[in-house]
């Protein structure tokens, strides 16, 4: 199944993405080696603890235990998982080898309000490396009040990626009351300035939101995004072009039935994205359901397949 309408999209290349021999080795092992092992990504996220705290764990409780995530990633064949290092530390060695690590390396609780969004570092790109890493994870709040501190300290995590050839995955959020005031924070205009920021901050792999288009809120945005309409995939297929030659990952969010959840995945790959990285979409599912879901996801990725 396919969307309809939609051409088919080249994305960057490892040569045009000028890697580096450590990160095209990493990105290499990410895309080619586990999971769809085509070129495309199929991620397993398990960082909502620290950013929602356990609540998240309610729907499915046998999830609160990572080993249940790590054993999902491992059966689902997911390209890797992305925790923290709380989690990576205590669960990691198991799997070393089976399961590649997305090292997250800051975030927050969500208990202060959004409007003062900023993630402090929670660990470090050495620690990535001495845990076997094969990315970064760096939430970066565009539009927040601390966004000249953010955008410095992402810096430093940036540097420090290409120092050591670490793959940066950005978390490029709009955040902050002067986001909600132009349209919100899942607007084509907030998340395509999102995507442009962290391609110029030098994010080899962007996740975002997918915009969403609300006519009532088109007064609020600015200009032109004002007077532009679009279905889903073409309001993706713009933010995948604002991210430059970045690669793009599509969240999840909040849990999504079955059906619109793999349709999701098909907006996602239609627009250009090199792929998903659903967490509360899998493993808020029951055991049977999530490696049901995990397989359907990878029919969906065994069509977007692109060559190195």
């Amino acid at each position: 199944m396919t969307v309809a309408g939609t051409p088919s999209i080249v994305r960057p290349t490892f040569d045009a993405m000028d890697l580096s021999i450590g990160k095209r080795t990493r990105l290499h092992r990410l895309m080619y080696e586990h999971g769809p092992a085509n070129g495309t990504l199929m991620m397993l996220p398990i960082d909502q603890g620290l950013e929602h705290g356990p609540v998240d764990f309610f729907d499915n409780p046998d999830a609160i235990d990572t080993d249940w995530i790590y054993r999902l990633a491992v059966q689902g064949n997911f390209s890797g998982v992305a925790l923290h290092i709380g989690l990576a530390e205590k669960y990691q060695k198991r799997y070393a080898g089976r399961v590649p690590l997305l090292l997250k390396v800051n975030g927050k609780t969500n208990i202060p309000p959004d409007d003062e969004a900023f993630s402090p570092l929670t660990s470090s790109v050495e620690d990535a490396i001495r845990l076997g890493a094969d990315a970064v994870g760096y939430t970066l709040y565009v539009g927040s009040p601390a966004q000249e501190v953010d955008i410095a300290q992402c810096n430093e995590i940036r540097r420090d990626c290409d120092r050591y050839g670490m793959p940066l995955v950005v978390w490029a959020y709009p955040r902050g009351s002067a986001i909600k005031g132009k349209g919100g924070i899942d607007s084509l205009y907030a998340v395509d300035y999102a995507a442009r920021v962290a391609c110029e901050m030098g994010a080899d792999v962007i996740k975002l939101n997918e915009p969403v288009w609300k006519p009532d809120d088109a007064a609020k945005l600015p200009k032109p995004y004002d007077t532009l309409s679009f279905d889903d995939v073409e309001g993706l297929r713009k933010v995948v072009k604002s991210a430059g030659r970045s690669l793009v990952l599509v969240s999840g969010g909040s849990r999504m039935g079955d059906d619109a959840t793999v349709h999701k995945a098909h907006v996602a790959m239609a627009a250009g994205c090199v792929g998903l990285i659903f967490g509360r979409n899998m493993w808020q599912r029951k055991w049977d359901a999530a490696l049901s879901m995990a397989s359907r996801i990878h029919e969906v990725l065994k069509d977007y397949g692109q060559p190195q």
